[in-house]
């Protein structure tokens, strides 16, 4: 394996994983790096088809599409698209491989750890740089056991975490707060910088909490993103979007221009030298 790697992981679902997924892909790829972004498992009503036949999750096509890549099914291995009647069909690497329901797929799901790292290694093989999405919050603590997605995929890619908050739902300091007192003093260790998202207003008002909320986790605030009205799809049915619910327009010319809009402010507000450094760390 020869990527190096970093997660984005959220306090909660639809703050913004994403978007900073498909962000920092793109500044990376505008460095000439062989980036792609990950996501082990996705839960999403949404898919496309590669070129190939294969179903993989919308929003890892995205991410891909920003970092100037075809999408491949090794971007996410593992996809749950839900039946409607409390049943997921389990997607893996492209193909439906069972019907299951949720306490079902919760004692299923250490199963797939194998399917996950293969598509893994497969991506790391290819590229320079790999951006790992969590899914939800990584402090569900009912959830820990077998986990896939967020602190067990950090794991297993040996990925160093940067933790996003979403200040637009209010809270966000409890929620930074709140999530990494949640995990095991192994998973904190992980978590190498937090993120505040959404923000509208000036940062400036944040200063005090920001350094306080440092002092109180050992953790640098790497940035404060602002919100951001672009026109990029979302991940599924269930995502709070950023702008009106009129479609994006299709054309090739209009996505790019969108994608370098989230690449830039998303350079312009984070501390891009110490991202740097924490990836090259690991």
């Amino acid at each position: 394996m020869s990527a190096k790697t970093v997660m984005i992981q959220g306090t909660g679902s639809s703050v913004g994983k994403s978007l900073i997924v498909a962000a920092l892909c793109r500044l990376f790829a505008r460095q000439g790096l062989r980036v792609a972004p990950f996501k082990s498992q996705n839960m999403s009503l949404y898919s496309v088809m590669t070129a190939d036949g294969h179903e993989m999750s919308r929003a890892q096509a995205v991410q891909a599409e920003a970092a100037g890549i075809a999408p491949s099914v090794h971007m996410n291995p593992v996809l749950l698209k839900p039946c409607g009647d409390r049943t997921s069909q389990v997607i893996v690497e492209g193909r439906v491989r069972a019907t299951l329901g949720a306490k079902e797929y919760y004692a299923f799901r250490h199963n797939l750890r194998d399917d996950v790292m293969r598509s893994f290694h497969w991506l790391a093989e290819r590229h320079d740089r790999i951006v790992i999405e969590g899914a939800g919050s990584p402090a569900e603590i009912n959830l820990r056991e077998n986990d896939i997605a967020n602190m067990g995929m950090a794991d297993m890619a040996d990925a160093p975490v940067l933790l996003v908050g979403d200040i637009n739902r209010g809270g966000v300091f409890a929620s930074l707060y709140g999530t990494v007192k949640l995990l095991a003093p192994e998973e904190q260790k992980r978590i190498r910088g937090l993120i505040i998202n959404k923000f509208r207003g000036d940062a400036d008002i944040l200063e005090p909490g920001l350094r306080e909320l440092e002092a109180l986790l050992d953790i640098p605030v790497l940035g404060v993103l602002p919100w951001l009205d672009v026109c990029i799809e979302e991940e599924d049915s269930l995502a709070e979007t950023q702008r009106q619910s009129a479609p994006c327009p299709s054309d090739a010319a209009f996505r790019q221009s969108q994608y370098d809009l989230l690449a830039n402010a998303v350079r312009d507000c984070l501390d891009m030298k110490a991202l740097e450094r924490i990836i090259g760390k690991g």
